[in-house]
C-alpha cells in the first residue's frame, strides 16, 4: 500500500488539493464567517496564478521533491530512522509531527528575520483572509521552504509514505484554517485541541504585529501553545479585526506583478502597528 501510494504521488496530491478547494469553496460560499470586502473575481485568479507558478518553480529547481527525496535518503542509508530500526506505525507519524515541527520553526524564523519577512509578508499582505490565502506564497519562499523541507527530510530519513502524508495533510490544513467558514464556538473549541482552525489562524493574519507573530502552525495547534506563540482571540474580535499589512492596502497590490515585486520594495514600516 505505501509503495502504491507513493507511485501514484501526482495524483494523490492533485485530488486532495482540487478536492478540499472546492469544498472550502463551496462552505466559504453557504457559511461565511466574515462577509467579503474584495470580490473573488480580482483575488483569487491571481492567488491561484501563484500556485500554478510555484509547482512550476519548484519542479524546475527540485526534480525530485520531497518524496523522491525520501526515495533517494531510504537508498543511501540516510538520516535518522534509516539508522534505526522503528516500526512503521512509530515511525511515520513520528517523522510526520518532527516535520511539521520544523515548518512551525521556519514560520517562526521568517517573520522574525527582515530578510525573510520581506519574502514572506505577501501572504500576510491579502486584503481578504480564504482558502485561495492560504496558497498565496512568493516563488522564492515556496524554493528556500522546499530547500529546508529537502534538508529536514534527509537529516529524519523520513520514509516516502511519511513525507506524502505529511505534504498533503499540510495542503489540506492550509487550506482549511485560512477559509472564511463559520464554525460554532464549541466545535472550534474542540477542534483547536487537535488542529489549527480558521478561527486560530486569523489571529495570525491581523494587521496588528504582535497577533501577526502568533499563531504559527499549520497543522497542529500543539507548538504554538508548547513554545508560548498561541494567541486565542484577536483583540478586536474576528468580526472587526483587520486582515492584511498596512502598507499594502491597494487593491492593485493583489495583482500578481505587484506581489511578486513585494519582496524588493522598500516602504517605510507604520510603527504603530509593531505595537
Amino acid at each position: 500500500m505505501p509503495a502504491t501510494a507513493t507511485a501514484n504521488e501526482p495524483l494523490i496530491r492533485l485530488g486532495f488539493f482540487l478536492g478540499v478547494l472546492v469544498l472550502m469553496a463551496l462552505w466559504e460560499t453557504l457559511a461565511p464567517r466574515r462577509p467579503r470586502a474584495v470580490g473573488r473575481l480580482l483575488r483569487w485568479p491571481n492567488n491561484l496564478g501563484l500556485v500554478v507558478l510555484n509547482t512550476v518553480a519548484v519542479r524546475l529547481v527540485f526534480p525530485l521533491a520531497g518524496v523522491g527525496m525520501a526515495l533517494f535518503a531510504h537508498a543511501h542509508g540516510w538520516g535518522l530512522f534509516n539508522l534505526i530500526a522503528l516500526p512503521a506505525w512509530f515511525a511515520i507519524p513520528v517523522a510526520v509531527l518532527l516535520l511539521d515541527l520544523t515548518i512551525y520553526a521556519q514560520h517562526v524564523v521568517f517573520h522574525a528575520v527582515p530578510v525573510l519577512w520581506r519574502l514572506h509578508r505577501m501572504h500576510h499582505a491579502d486584503l481578504e483572509f480564504d482558502v485561495t490565502t492560504g496558497l498565496r506564497f512568493h516563488p522564492a519562499e515556496i524554493l528556500l521552504s522546499m530547500l529546508i523541507k529537502l534538508t529536514a527530510i534527509a537529516i529524519l530519513g523520513a520514509a516516502p509514505v511519511a513525507v506524502l502524508v505529511f505534504e498533503v495533510v499540510l495542503n489540506v490544513t492550509a487550506m482549511f484554517n485560512h477559509a472564511n467558514v463559520r464554525l460554532s464556538t464549541g466545535l472550534d473549541r474542540v477542534l483547536r485541541l487537535a488542529v489549527v482552525t480558521p478561527d486560530m489562524h486569523r489571529v495570525h493574519h491581523s494587521i496588528v504585529r504582535r497577533e501577526t507573530d502568533s499563531n504559527f502552525g499549520f497543522n497542529v495547534p500543539w507548538w504554538d501553545r508548547l513554545f508560548g506563540t498561541y494567541r486565542a482571540e484577536p483583540d478586536a474580535g474576528h468580526d472587526r479585526m483587520t486582515i492584511g499589512i498596512d502598507r499594502f492596502r491597494d487593491v492593485r497590490e493583489l495583482w500578481i506583478d505587484r506581489m511578486l515585486w513585494q519582496p524588493f520594495r522598500g516602504d517605510a514600516p507604520n510603527p504603530a502597528n509593531r505595537r
